[in-house]
């Protein structure tokens, strides 16, 4: 009797033991799966400028109290990155480093675009070391470019065209910004549909 109770003991610790290596497993799997499967780019949508239509500039003032122009002619600076973000945004938050490492990576200047209250926006600057950067506090620029979900990005070049847009959520939904203009495509999306109907 005691001999069958520790044997279905020792049995019953193997099975969880098992149980437990087939879970790491399946999360591994899972993790890398999730890695290779990523999103095509960032989400285009339909609301404000085209992308090849000009933006018209936009005269304002970052919280530090400098002038910033939004859209227009910027010469010497080939790519110009509209981050619009908030504090009360915890996607935004963590795609903010991103988005600093990316502009470094690509030499892309990258201007913060937010509507938001001034002091949650203060503390996410200076919790995030944003000072360096032009951050833009405001309704105006969001209106102009229609912009209703966060974090959005839009991308322009030195003549004030706009060359991509889209919803960002990670560095591979940024790059897709840049991939998009280098192609001559609207966006990541726009591509994979035109694949699809020459494959038809």
């Amino acid at each position: 009797m005691l001999t069958s109770l520790i044997i279905s003991q020792v049995i019953s610790w193997l099975v969880i033991v098992a149980m437990g290596v087939a879970l790491l497993a399946l999360a591994r799997q899972v993790g890398i799966l999730h890695m290779r499967v990523a999103p095509a780019g960032a989400l285009t949508t339909a609301d404000g400028p085209a992308v090849g239509s000009m933006v018209k500039p936009i005269d304002t003032h970052a919280l530090d109290g400098s002038p910033v122009k939004i859209g227009g002619a910027a010469p010497g600076t080939p790519l110009r990155l509209l981050m619009f973000v908030s504090a009360q945004c915890p996607l935004c938050k963590a795609l903010i480093p991103m988005a600093r490492a990316f502009a470094k990576a690509e030499r892309v200047e990258i201007i913060f675009v937010g509507d938001d209250d001034v002091t949650a926006q203060e503390d996410m600057i200076a919790r995030h070391e944003l000072q360096s950067y032009p951050f833009v506090n405001g309704p105006e620029v969001g209106r102009a470019f229609e912009v209703g979900k966060l974090p959005y990005a839009v991308l322009l070049d030195e003549r004030g065209t706009l060359l991509s847009k889209g919803l960002v959520n990670s560095r591979e939904h940024l790059e897709s910004l840049v991939i998009a203009h280098e192609m001559g495509i609207a966006s990541v999306q726009e591509y994979i549909r035109t694949l699809k109907v020459e494959a038809a």
